[in-house]
């Protein structure tokens, strides 16, 4: 609504005359709108009288939700606005007081300990999960990065400890853990991964004794159940079903009952029900009606009647029109609804099965204060309303309310019009409101099994019921109407009291007894029971726990007791027989831990079925002797799922196979073990690598029968910590060049390196720390390589200059200069005073690391010349060349530091030979000596003037002196 609105209450009472009497009317704020604040006011009358709680939290308080405890409904907890404050308001005495408590995270979720009332998990709008263990008082953080909706507490009497919490966290896009951990001290060291690898996000389900997960490869999902906490097992689906999804409906009474869309199905799924572990599934009814909750969850047309074991009724696509179908024996055998024999005038149908019959909607509310289209009640055995029509398919037109007395058998028309009906006093009336987008003011109560209603006026003036407030499972006879008299109307709030209907509490003489059964067949799973119920028409009030089943007496098993088990079909004449895909004598489920096990006859009993087997156990599995089977699903994977790790780090190995044989473990490293009689190692095979590399990890089985194997490649890489890259300051254009990459510390087929040229906008990607590249454009090209290892990336860039053509110096020190080693770019302007009147700009040095000291001395054309004069510009290089040659060849004495070293001129190198032969000659020197000497020798720079004349073999040479950047060079 567009405006925050009063909410007025009246009280009134019923009695068999329908006197009404107003009591009061209070005004309270709306409950939640986003251009409104949340006001709370209390009332412990049921509704008659109201206190406001924020009065009790603080003017300044700014509510956004509010919580009651499930255990104890005593405990109230309500958050702040986190827009203003972050806090949690928590009241232990049904909200007459508050305790304030900030907190430093937003609070999306809570969800409370189904038995200890003061445990609560709260879910954080950064994906972060707390935990309190004194009712919000304290919070912990107990994990991060955990999927919205998928932790769970521990399922009391199953996990070890209490305080037990499961959860799936996120590690990657579309990849989660199975994590299971204490509260609130889930640390590192605490946390146990149960599950052998990755699953997918959103995949975990933990409920009751069953734990269930999903893994996708190659676009195909994998489902894996664990039972009572052992080890996962895969969920085996009859061969030729291939899922595209899965929904779990039912884990009641140790069974898996799932929702299953096959590879050929679209808006459709079908029905599979599992043994007790639930590994082995079988198909119940193919083609369930689906639709899509308002939050876009998946909604199955699959409905468990309340207090009769083993019926549901099922919505299923027949002919391309949806018919409802029910089930006595927990999905065995399915049938069609027979239809009224007359309509609610009496006037007669004429439905006759197969061609027409009842169809119902069987959509569950999703609005807690209304009802389905469809009810029943454990306290009302037998009874089921819902609304429906007549006809050959389910439709939303004529639709009525539909109702029986004896679970399924007959049925009866009650209203021409949809209406919303709900239980009250035990099951032992009913309450009905008509579903109308008008405003009503009357309603209907039953007190016979809806065979009379009887009609009140509940409000003067016609009202929008928007929901109702009730306890049906007490002996408070109060029921409540909120909703409001028109779209721009306060609300108003209605409390009617129907203790009046009844005249006294129901005695032994009261009762009626009616026997439950299947179209005649009073076996139903199993046994034989008469219930208990009120006479029609007693207007007495039920007591709160008398008992419905008056007496159960077990049955003979017959087939139908039975359900084909996994890889068995049922045939026409009722027999189970292998499917043409399954072998039977195959089937050793149980030979992992025994020397005999049972083979199935090809029947399991229904569970929850009380049927008693006399004299051959016909349908009953037969032990058997195990014969020696070959090794089969060996499965092998690492305790995260990781196929990387540290090098020294402890690698957890986790091996699986479905029957005991001798397994061995080959580690890739040289090492290997060797198990023997083992089906799956629970706590995993720890292994570490002391180098870095690429193990191909092979677990096999083999026994006598066979042998079986599987392999990983599992990557141990180390930190980089530097990276060099080598390659040549100047290149000849269309001529390769070698580049290559120096590492430390090193690895061995553990890196990726990453290539990029010039304005390129895709790498060049390698396994090997070297390429040979073409450059095709003279200039400066810059060359940038990037080494992945793990999730560190490191990088290094370069400048080489490309020329047509090039003339090369390699020069080499003595010794005594290698405590200065010189690296740095004034060497050319040093070498350009030497040879006078070549440009700066034609001059590049090259100082490679390492010892000896080795440097390269590049003569670049003039940049001013064209290409139609190469060959005058090449006989200038030769000039400068020989030049230069000229003036080293009696070789050059050095003063630095008031030490004398020597310059040797090295053999000569130019570009019309393959010029990338220097530089990667002296790569070798790099990497035998380490990159530590490139960092260690450093040029230290000293201020020393001192003229000289150095005569070598017959000649003298002209002293040049320079003076630069703080350092003497005498020449």
């Amino acid at each position: 609504h567009e405006a925050c609105f009063s909410l007025r209450v009246r009280s009134h009472s019923i009695n068999q005359q329908a006197a009404w009497t107003k009591i009061r009317s209070v005004d309270i704020l709306c409950i939640e709108h986003p251009t409104c604040l949340l006001f709370v006011s209390r009332s412990s009358d049921y509704g008659s009288t109201y206190t406001k709680l924020n009065d009790k939290v603080g003017s300044r308080t700014v509510l956004s939700y509010l919580y009651v405890c499930p255990t104890n409904k005593q405990k109230i907890m309500m958050l702040s606005d986190p827009e203003v404050e972050s806090a949690v308001l928590i009241s232990s005495d049904e909200g007459a007081s508050f305790e304030k408590h900030p907190i430093n995270f937003k609070i999306l979720s809570l969800l409370f300990h189904p038995a200890q009332e003061n445990w609560i998990l709260a879910y954080s709008d950064d994906s972060k999960l707390y935990s309190s263990m004194d009712f919000g008082r304290k919070w912990q953080l107990v994990h991060d990065n955990v999927m919205p909706g998928r932790f769970y507490w521990a399922v009391m009497g199953l996990d070890s400890e209490s305080d037990v919490v499961h959860i799936e966290t996120r590690i990657a896009e579309g990849r989660a853990q199975y994590v299971r951990c204490r509260a609130p001290r889930c640390t590192e060291a605490d946390r146990k991964y149960l599950f052998p690898g990755h699953v997918d996000t959103n995949s975990l389900v933990v409920q009751d004794e069953y734990v269930f997960t999903q893994v996708t490869r190659s676009g195909q999902a994998s489902y894996f159940v664990s039972y009572m906490r052992e080890s996962f097992r895969k969920m085996e689906l009859p061969k030729y079903c291939l899922p595209k999804d899965m929904h779990i409906i039912s884990t009641d009474e140790k069974q898996v009952f799932a929702a299953v869309q096959e590879w050929n199905q679209n808006n459709t799924y079908s029905l599979y029900i599992s043994d007790s572990p639930g590994v082995y599934f079988t198909l119940s009814l193919e083609n369930l009606r689906t639709s899509r909750g308002l939050a876009g969850n998946l909604l199955v047309d699959f409905y468990k009647v309340e207090g009769i074991n083993g019926m549901y009724l099922a919505n299923k696509l027949v002919d391309n029109h949806i018919k409802s179908f029910i089930t006595y024996n927990k999905g065995q055998t399915w049938a069609l609804l027979p239809a009224p024999a007359a309509d609610v005038a009496g006037n007669n149908l004429h439905c006759i099965l197969p061609f027409c019959s009842l169809h119902l909607h069987l959509e569950m509310s999703e609005n807690p204060y209304t009802s389905g289209p469809i009810t029943s009640k454990k306290s009302v055995p037998g009874i089921i309303v819902a609304t429906g029509n007549i006809g050959t398919e389910l439709s939303s037109t004529n639709l009525g309310m539909f109702i029986t007395s004896d679970a399924g058998n007959s049925w009866r028309q009650i209203f021409e019009e949809e209406h919303k009906v709900w239980f009250l006093d035990n099951g032992g009336a009913m309450l009905a409101v008509l579903q109308a987008a008008t405003p009503i003011r009357h309603l209907r109560i039953s007190l016979d099994e809806g065979k009379k209603w009887d009609r009140h006026s509940f409000s003067l003036a016609p009202l929008y019921v928007d929901g109702v407030l009730m306890e049906p499972e007490s002996d408070n006879h109060i029921i409540t109407f909120f909703g409001h008299f028109g779209h721009r109307s306060e609300w108003q709030l209605i409390k009617i009291n129907y203790k009046g209907l009844f005249s006294r509490r129901c005695m032994d003489g009261d009762y009626q007894t009616w026997h439950l059964h299947n179209k005649g067949e009073l076996c139903v799973m199993g046994e034989k029971q008469i219930y208990m119920k009120r006479r029609p028409g007693n207007r007495c009030m039920l007591a709160q726990d008398y008992s419905r089943i008056y007496s159960s007496e077990p049955c003979v098993c017959t087939a139908y007791d039975f359900e084909c088990d996994y890889g068995w079909e049922r045939q026409a004449d009722g027999k189970c027989s292998p499917a043409f895909w399954f072998n039977p004598n195959g089937a050793a489920k149980s030979c992992s831990s025994s020397q005999s096990f049972l083979n199935s006859t090809g029947y399991r009993k229904v569970l929850s079925n009380n049927c008693k087997e006399v004299g051959r156990n016909v349908y009953s599995p037969k032990r058997q002797t195990c014969r020696p089977r070959p090794p089969r699903g060996l499965r092998l994977s690492t305790g995260h799922g990781e196929l990387s790790a540290a090098v020294g780090s402890n690698v957890t190995f986790m091996v699986y196979l479905d029957n005991r044989t001798s397994i061995a473990l080959d580690f890739g490293d040289g090492i290997k073990i060797t198990y023997s009689n083992l089906s799956r190692t629970d706590d995993g095979i720890k292994h570490i690598y002391r180098t870095t590399g690429i193990y191909r990890v092979t677990a096999s089985a083999e026994n006598g029968q066979g042998s079986d194997s599987i392999t990983l490649f599992l990557h141990i890489t180390s930190p980089v910590e530097r990276i060099y890259l080598s390659a040549p300051i100047v290149a000849v254009r269309g001529k390769e060049a070698n580049l290559s990459v120096v590492v430390w510390p090193s690895h061995t087929r553990t890196l990726t390196f990453f290539w990029w040229f010039d304005n390129s906008s895709e790498p060049i990607i390698t396994l090997e720390g070297s390429i040979s590249y073409t450059f095709l454009t003279e200039g400066k090209n810059k060359v940038t390589v990037q080494v992945a290892s793990g999730s560190t990336i490191m990088q290094d860039s370069k400048v080489i200059t490309v020329k047509e053509f090039f003339r090369s110096l390699l020069l080499s020190f003595s010794p005594a200069l290698d405590e200065h080693n010189p690296d740095i770019p004034e060497w050319r302007e040093d070498i350009g005073r030497v040879v006078s009147g070549v440009p700066e700009e034609q001059l590049l040095v090259a100082l490679y690391p390492g010892l000896p000291s080795t440097a390269e001395l590049f003569i670049l054309p003039d940049e001013r010349s064209s290409s139609e004069h190469k060959r005058g510009s090449e006989e200038a290089l030769e000039t400068v060349r020989t030049l230069i040659c000229g003036k080293l060849s009696c070789g050059l004495l050095v003063k630095t530091a008031d030490m004398f070293n020597h310059i040797f001129l090295a053999p000569l190198v130019d570009s019309n030979s393959i010029h990338s032969g220097s530089a990667m000659l002296m790569l070798v020197t790099v990497v035998s000596v380490g990159l530590a000497a490139f960092f260690i020798y450093k040029f230290k720079r000293a201020v020393h003037t001192t003229d000289m004349t150095h005569e070598h073999e017959g000649s003298s040479m002209n002293i040049y002196s320079c003076c630069k950047y703080g350092r003497s060079f005498k020449v």
